[in-house]
């Protein structure tokens, strides 16, 4: 077939059709002379089958005839005509190769071996009455001397080697019989000679017997005797050598070679061609035959033939005694002559080439048998580039096995270029990779050309165009990624070639060329569908020109390196078509958003519609990919005004959407879920925004504009206007939910208004029910419909406002204890609930300083009066603790507590640095245990401003006393005055629980051994929060008497506020 033919419909090309007769190859007349051949060679067979073979001719009569097409009528003919013609000479081509093992017969122990062969006309059958006599009869009793063939001598050796052809010829291989005489060449020697020989005893035996026999008898080493009958065509084996007596029954063996042939053939086609063109005829018949009857179909034929075929070859190819590189020969003619026309697996190919190339010998063929070898390489050769050229029409991806069919015929006319036998007959010798790269190219140009046309649209229109431009831009790139991902591998592992490089340089040009044609016809007022679909034409051309990111190398720049350029004009319109889609889309769901919650989510479905939008925005951007950063930067700025208006009005449509709907349903339950929705649905669209930074690249724009635009102006066109926007949507997102908070306040209200005025004789415990089971209740549902940030958001306002009403529940009067109680119960209460073990408001939030404030004055009015002067005397031990100045003066004491006998005792050193009071600088002094102690008396000392009092009091105080919180030793040191009250020098205060001995079982022995403890002297302040709190307690005579004290002493207090 010609490679540019056409091929028959419902084939593809380079293929032929299943029932195409492909007699027509040879004319009428060669067809008959090329069966008249065949059946001569069936008709005069010769030798056993083999075991694959067909044995019975009139099978193979069968099959000939359907393999060549004749009909009966014609078959009869031609065969009338062979069992006309004259028989062939047979002949046995006899080669006798070796020997091994035979006997010594010289006196060296050596032998000088020949052999005698020939034919035996006469039937050797085992019934014969002299068969066993003829059987051990020697060649030249049994065959006239003119048909007795004869080897050469080979001198002094028990293994010699011939390695001689000798044609037999006979007339009937029924009767015929081969044999086989080896022989002892004797030639006369002098005694001298043969004793000079003479190596052992057994020699001494051979110089006797020679001496016996007449001179120059050569003696017999063995026999072989072959019925031709029972050999097959081609025979290659050891035989024994039998013996004439048993004297020597072991006498080696001999290694023989038959062929049976013809010589003489009387059929036209052997007088008048070559063997081998004949034989190379008839397998072209044959193979046609068997791979049109091939199931499967041509392409997946291996090249197996049936028995049939490959009996007729064999008996064809022994009987003209073509040799085995004349039939690698014949085959590689014939079958690379078929590929061209049935186009087979083309590993067939291989095995021909791979025997041509390893019995080459050039010398072996006549100067027309290497002129049409050479014809067959260069016309395999053509034919195989073509099919290259067309790979993707030959080889399409969409049959089965196309990659394993081109890969083998790349192997194929690789191997064939390698061979010997190509390069010295084929000068000078063609370049495979730049011819496959020429044609490669060539066919991506065809390629490209016709599926412009096949893709042409029928309506001339600049739409019709647009749509059509994309289609062959998919196309393009379709086979770009085949040609990357599939056809790569095979060519560049074959040819070192990079297909993906030849067809990507091709096509790109050729796109760059056909578009601007295409878009010069384009107006620049250009419609909206119009400008669509060049979007769709500048994302495919896009892709295409990112796929030279896979190139190896190159030179100089792309034909599509500026294509962006060619859609300036289209731009604006692009970028308007994705703001009004998405305005409209937004604007069309939120008519349809009912505001209840989509699915498992607590938004509805107008923002998963917007979301949508917004991703669709994004994707554009990322398809636009505009490689000019200047531009690019307006885009985004484009694009970013688009969504932060979008946003903008959605806020405001949807809280309309809610009003409308809350006023239809007049539902007070079902508007707090509106408002709930609709607080969600704006704080998704603000993490939406939140987004768009990372999405649409930011960082990696501001990279490219580093040079070209200031970043304060990035900043101001692209961060602000984001982060203003943001603060909107958070606006709106306060607004909501305080609104949502506002209907809870009042509940609020009213439930603490309600626990502050329930009776003092109710548990605090169980006046906060109703509270907590009103918010448990309110919140819960908020819980479940806000999103956890809005929900955050207006626990926090919920929280804030609930502490402003626990402060005014307080009241500026002073509450009673049970009041207080009650209030700091529901302080405490609520904390809890608005924390929710952490997954509500964290204590950072919870804990404000108006929280601190109320938590503090609510704990200490809650307080009894007895722990009310506990933590008076706690807070005055760490004002003792924090005080080091000594402005005062101080006092040295020494405090033991004696475990066993439960006593403190206490000794009064010293007080220095006394503020002199008196005209005379002279003080007193008083001291006494406070908080849980029983009063001790003091006693007055008068003196200079440096005491040395030594005295020492015991006071009866069990050790659990001295661990209370505010237990101590108050000292109070007075300046004495006889006529007037005593005026106050100071106080110290000494922490029982730091006593030295409380802690231990046994007493100190030593009351030396104490320490001595230094305490600055301190004046009370003239206000204190817990005094003021006691003062209040008006019947509390505890509390009364005890602020009574105490504000003697602060009376005295030289301190100030």
């Amino acid at each position: 077939m010609d490679p540019a033919g056409q091929s028959p419909p419902g084939t593809l090309p380079g293929e032929e059709s299943p029932e195409m007769d492909l007699s027509h190859r040879f004319s009428k007349e060669e067809l008959a002379l090329l069966y008249e051949e065949v059946l001569y060679t069936i008709r005069h067979r010769l030798g056993k089958p083999e075991q694959q073979h067909v044995g019975d001719s009139q099978e193979l009569y069968s099959y000939v005839q359907k393999a060549f097409g004749m009909d009966a009528e014609e078959h009869g003919v031609i065969m009338q005509q062979v069992m006309e013609l004259e028989s062939p000479i047979y002949c046995l081509k006899a080669t006798v190769k070796e020997a091994k093992g035979i006997l010594g017969k010289d006196v060296s122990g050596l032998s000088d071996p020949y052999c005698l062969l020939g034919i035996e006309a006469r039937s050797q059958e085992p019934a014969h009455t002299d068969h066993k006599k003829r059987m051990k009869a020697v060649v030249k009793d049994l065959i006239p001397e003119d048909q007795i063939h004869r080897t050469q001598v080979i001198n002094q050796t028990l293994s010699p080697v011939w390695n001689e052809t000798f044609i037999l010829e006979f007339k009937d291989v029924e009767t015929a019989s081969f044999h086989l005489d080896m022989w002892d060449s004797d030639v006369v020697e002098s005694m001298r000679h043969k004793l000079g020989e003479l190596t052992d005893l057994h020699g001494l035996k051979r110089i006797f017997k020679d001496a016996r026999k007449d001179k120059g008898q050569d003696d017999f080493l063995g026999n072989v005797v072959v019925r031709l009958k029972d050999l097959h065509c081609w025979n290659d084996q050891w035989y024994q050598l039998e013996p004439r007596t048993e004297t020597y029954p072991e006498r080696g063996h001999c290694h023989l070679q038959f062929l049976l042939t013809h010589k003489k053939r009387a059929t036209t086609c052997s007088r008048t061609q070559p063997s081998y063109t004949v034989h190379r005829h008839l397998l072209q018949q044959l193979v046609s035959h068997e791979i049109l009857q091939h199931q499967a179909g041509s392409t997946s034929w291996d090249g197996e033939l049936s028995s049939h075929a490959s009996t007729v070859l064999y008996l064809h190819a022994t009987q003209k005694d073509l040799s085995d590189f004349h039939q690698d020969m014949a085959q590689w003619l014939a079958y690379s002559k078929l590929y061209q026309s049935l186009e087979f697996n083309s590993s067939c190919l291989l095995h021909q080439i791979t025997s041509i190339e390893y019995r080459w010998v050039q010398e072996r063929l006549r100067p027309e048998q290497k002129a049409e070898l050479a014809e067959s390489f260069q016309s395999l050769l053509t034919y195989g580039v073509s099919l290259i050229r067309r790979f993707r029409i030959i080889f399409p991806l969409s049959v089965p096995r196309s990659t394993e069919r081109l890969q083998s015929l790349l192997r194929v006319l690789v191997q064939m270029c390698k061979t010997k036998a190509f390069r010295e007959l084929c000068t000078p010798s063609p370049d495979l990779p730049q011819m496959v790269s020429t044609a490669l190219k060539s066919g991506t140009t065809e390629w490209f050309h016709m599926q412009k046309q096949h893709l042409k649209p029928m309506v001339k229109s600049i739409e019709e165009n647009s749509k059509a431009l994309s289609k062959l831009l998919l196309e393009v790139i379709e086979d770009l990624k085949q040609c990357q991902k599939i056809w790569n591998k095979l060519f560049s592992t074959n040819l070192k070639l990079n297909i993906f490089s030849i067809a990507y340089l091709e096509l790109e040009s050729l796109v760059a060329e056909h578009v601007q044609e295409q878009l010069h016809k384009v107006d620049s007022s250009m419609s909206r569908p119009t400008a669509e679909s060049l979007f769709d034409l500048y994302r495919k051309l896009q892709e295409l020109y990112q796929m030279k990111d896979s190139l190896p190398s190159r030179d100089g720049p792309l034909a599509l390196s500026n294509f962006h350029q060619w859609f300036e004009e289209a731009l604006p319109l692009w970028l308007q078509k994705a703001y009004t889609t998405t305005l409209e889309r937004a604007q069309r769901a939120i008519q349809m958003d009912q505001l209840k919650p989509y699915g498992y989510h607590k938004h509805s479905t107008s923002t998963v519609d917007l979301s949508t939008c917004y991703a669709q925005i994004v994707t554009t951007w990322q398809q636009l990919n505009w490689p000019d950063p200047e531009k690019a930067f307006m885009i985004m700025v484009n694009l970013l005004e688009d969504m932060c208006k979008i946003s903008l009005m959605y806020c405001k449509l949807i809280k309309e959407r809610a009003e409308a709907l809350s006023l239809s349903e007049q539902n007070e339950g079902e508007a707090a879920n509106k408002l709930c929705i609709v607080v969600n649905n704006i704080e998704q669209l603000r993490l939406l925004m939140l987004k768009l930074p990372s999405q649409l690249a930011w960082a990696q724009l501001e990279q490219r504009m580093r040079g070209i635009i200031e970043p304060q102006q990035i900043q101001n066109a692209l961060h602000n206007q984001l982060d203003s926007t943001v603060a909107c949507l958070d606006h709106e997102v306060r607004d909501v939910v305080q609104a949502l908070a506002t209907k809870l306040e009042k509940g609020i209200a009213r439930h603490i208004q309600e626990l502050s005025s329930s009776s003092d004789t109710q548990k605090p415990e169980d006046s906060i029910i109703p509270l907590m089971k009103f918010l448990e209740s309110e919140l819960q549902y908020l819980n479940e419909h806000l999103v956890q940030e809005n929900f955050k958001s207006l626990l926090t306002l919920l929280w804030h406002h609930t502490l402003s009403v626990l402060s005014a529940a307080w009241g500026p009067q002073v509450p009673s204890v049970q009041h207080c109680q009650r209030l700091f119960c529901a302080l405490k209460s609520l904390e809890r609930c608005f924390h929710a073990e952490g997954c509500g408001l964290p204590l950072e939030t919870l804990h404000s300083a108006a929280f601190r404030t109320l938590e503090a004055h609510l704990a200490l009015c809650s307080t009894t009066s007895r722990k009310l002067i506990q933590k008076y005397f706690s807070n005055r031990i760490q004002q003792q603790l924090d005080t080091s100045s000594e402005k005062y003066g101080a006092v040295t004491i020494k405090a033991l507590y004696r475990p066993s006998e439960q006593k403190l005792h206490v000794e009064v050193l010293n007080a220095t640095n006394l503020i002199p009071l008196d005209s005379n600088g002279g003080c007193g002094w008083a001291g006494q245990p406070q908080g849980p102690l029983s009063l001790v008396p003091a006693m007055p000392q008068s003196g200079e401003m440096l005491a040395m009092l030594g005295l020492s009091l015991d006071s009866l105080i069990p050790s659990e006393k001295c661990r209370q919180e505010g237990a101590c030793l108050l000292l109070t040191v007075f300046d004495y005055d006889v006529l007037g009250s005593n005026d106050l020098e100071g106080e110290a205060f000494f922490p029982l629980c730091r006593l030295p001995g409380l802690n231990t079982e046994e007493d100190e022995a030593d009351m030396g051994r104490v320490p001595q403890t230094r305490l600055p002297l301190t004046h009370p302040k003239p206000t204190d929060d817990i005094l003021q709190l006691l003062e209040s307690r008006k019947r509390d005579k505890e509390a009364q008497a005890f602020v009574k004290l105490r504000k003697q002493r602060a009376k005295q207090s030289k301190e100030t506020e």
